[in-house]
């Protein structure tokens, strides 16, 4: 029997992790341009912002987005 592997909340569609979102964007990417938006395309700063979330739990992240994110 093949174990199947949860695919992490980051690599997820945000319309599949987040029943507000449409988005066939993955949340990673959503992240992203969050960042890159807030921090005036710096990618230097973005890359920085988005380190924490891949050592990040699923609530942590989840809750992160539905704060800010969230429209």
């Amino acid at each position: 029997m093949a174990e199947i592997i949860k695919t992490a909340l980051l690599d997820r569609h945000m319309k599949e992790a987040f029943d507000w979102s449409d988005s066939d964007m993955p949340v990673r990417d959503a992240l992203w341009d969050y960042f890159m938006e807030k921090n005036g395309r710096d990618t230097m700063k973005t890359e920085e912002d988005m380190l924490p979330f891949l050592k990040d739990s699923d609530d942590k992240i989840e809750a992160f987005v539905n704060e800010n994110l969230k429209k």
